[in-house]
């Protein structure tokens, strides 16, 4: 396989991409780092598509959630092939970028520049992400899983926001790439369910769980645990109850635990590879993820905040 084929005529969603790449960077750096360029360019003709598409009016016959999923993911393939075929020389300047950033030691070349690389062009998208006003929540009945009393507003300073992004956004780039969902969403819904971490999910003796998105211990959990108080909106009724929440032993672990409840069950199907902010915090609250009737207008203004814009620049 030339140098050239990798990503070519692909799911833009594979999730082996990444992997593959990474292998490509290991075997032969030059030849991963056009790859990876031209990847980035396909990601910046996503974002171009993307913004005529929010220019339209979309108020056609067939216009709906599921088609507006639909289409972004035909974009994203579009957009992925045009980078191959027909490329516009965004590239080529990439290229340059990744080039001087390469040292002599190929595991270095193959991690720092694609990663540095990615959180800009993420903290570009955070920046250019359009705010949505998202309909009145309507009331409805409970949801199976619980928003933690430890969640707090998501209104923060950069300030504050800066060390907890610092901690937790490398594990974030590695969920990213399993799920398909940029990481700074999955950063600022990781703020949302812990106050920017000073919330976190402890046990009775003060320990930390590492539990950064209030995943509950059901009957399938067979690790550890801790019980703690938290609150679940029932019938429009905020009520008070004690309940187990996964526990784990590093924020690594929480993030990858997160990207298989993602990947794996049916149910947020709709969650996966979404690269719109507000539709990622609704899609969430559509299949479920928490009892919070609030819970996608709070997500999605961390997303579109100023706060998570800035630690992610710092």
């Amino acid at each position: 396989m030339k140098s050239t084929d990798l990503g070519t005529h692909r799911l833009a969603l594979d999730p082996a991409l990444a992997s593959d790449l990474r292998a490509r960077l290991r075997q032969d750096p030059q030849a991963g780092v056009q790859q990876a360029a031209r990847q980035f360019e396909g990601m910046l003709l996503h974002l171009m598509l993307k913004s005529m598409r929010d220019a339209s009016a979309g108020d056609g016959l067939l216009d709906s959630e599921q088609s507006r999923f639909f289409t972004a993911i035909g974009d994203q393939q579009m957009a992925q092939d045009l980078a191959a075929q027909a490329p516009l020389g965004f590239a080529a300047l990439i290229e340059k970028q990744l080039a001087r950033q390469t040292t002599a030691n190929q595991e270095v070349a193959a991690t720092s520049p694609l990663d540095a690389l990615q959180q800009s062009l993420l903290s570009r998208y955070a920046q250019t992400a359009p705010t949505r006003a998202l309909p009145p929540p309507g009331a409805g009945a409970a949801r199976p899983v619980a928003t933690p009393t430890a969640a707090s507003s998501p209104a923060a300073t950069a300030s504050a926001a800066t060390p907890f992004v610092d901690r937790v956004w490398p594990h974030a780039l590695e969920a990213a790439r399993l799920t398909g969902v940029p990481a700074h969403f999955l950063v600022a819904q990781a703020a949302l369910e812990t106050g920017w971490g000073k919330h976190e999910i402890k046990a009775a003796d003060g320990s930390p769980s590492f539990n950064l998105f209030g995943i509950k211990a059901g009957s399938r959990w067979s690790g550890p645990s801790v019980e703690v108080p938290t609150t679940e909106v029932v019938n429009g009724q905020a009520q008070t109850v004690r309940a187990r929440f996964r526990a784990y032993g590093s924020y690594a672990e929480a993030f990858r635990d997160y990207a298989r409840l993602l990947s794996d069950n049916p149910r947020f199907a709709g969650v996966i590879g979404q690269q719109d902010g507000t539709q990622f915090a609704r899609s969430l609250q559509q299949a479920g993820y928490a009892t919070d009737p609030g819970y996608a207008g709070k997500l999605a203004r961390i997303i579109n905040g100023t706060a998570l814009r800035q630690a992610l620049a710092a």
